[in-house]
């Protein structure tokens, strides 16, 4: 990771794009749904290791887009309209967490459940949770790290803004907490060690759902994170047009900052 932006915008002037990111986001939950059935061992157990290197896929993108499963139409729309505009390769992180439920699923029915007594093991089912969720943090985080760019689309259903505190709010989902706290902590590199792979990076149900009696609020901090909006995007769409440079990602590191660009 390179640099970190809160993306606060009103997404529909993008939703014209849907098919085109449409069709980049199923060819990436193809990659992951179809590895499910291979991470069985002979011998009755499962490939951790495998899970984490083929079921969370490295994936050459240059941007990683964190956002609420609310906003996932959205999200694919804005994917479409940043790689037909500028090229950008998009990894949307559904795309890894969206059949985490899947895996969880077929791992619970294998031990979890007593087919005698036709129900789930409570202590066996908090571990495989603990497990498929440790697996799906790693891979996350792994991927932000490889991606040139963060997004995190800031909209009312991510993010609750503390209007008392700047650039401070609260979210529901674990998720998105993580992810956040992830641009803090990641090792920023340096551009080239993103664009020597340029060339291969071009065109290359969620667990929000808790329930109702169980919403956690987690503190966020989003002042290490660059501010940009729908006015950022069209100066932005218009440098593209008239310049059509090499690596359109460096429009948003020469905007005027209003606070810090990476954490």
């Amino acid at each position: 990771m390179y640099a970190g932006f809160d993306l606060s915008v009103d997404l529909g002037f993008c939703q014209d794009f849907y098919t085109d990111g449409k069709i980049l986001h199923d060819a990436h939950k193809r990659l992951v749904k179809n590895k499910l059935d291979s991470f069985k061992k002979p011998d009755g157990g499962l490939w951790a290791e495998k899970i984490v290197a083929e079921w969370f896929p490295p994936v050459k993108a240059d941007v990683f887009l964190s956002h609420s499963h609310k906003d996932e139409p959205a999200i694919i729309a804005l994917s479409g309209w940043l790689h037909k505009q500028f090229g950008l390769s998009c990894f949307i992180d559904s795309s890894i967490w969206g059949y985490s439920a899947d895996l969880l699923k077929m791992i619970d029915d294998e031990y979890c459940y007593d087919k005698e007594r036709k129900i789930y093991n409570y202590d066996d089912r908090n571990k495989s949770t603990g497990h498929v969720h440790m697996m799906l943090s790693t891979a996350l985080t792994k991927t932000m790290d490889s991606c040139e760019c963060v997004l995190f689309v800031n909209t009312p259903n991510s993010i609750k803004i503390d209007e008392s505190i700047k650039g401070s709010g609260t979210t529901e989902s674990p998720w998105i907490f993580s992810e956040i706290a992830m641009t803090k902590l990641l090792r920023k590199k340096e551009l080239r060690e993103h664009r020597r792979m340029i060339g291969e990076a071009m065109d290359s149900a969620g667990l929000e759902s808790f329930e109702k009696s169980l919403r956690i609020h987690y503190d966020v901090d989003l002042s290490h994170l660059q501010h940009i909006n729908n006015s950022t995007l069209s100066s932005w769409l218009e440098y593209q047009q008239r310049e059509a440079p090499k690596y359109p990602l460096d429009f948003l590191y020469g905007v005027k900052r209003e606070g810090a660009i990476y954490g």
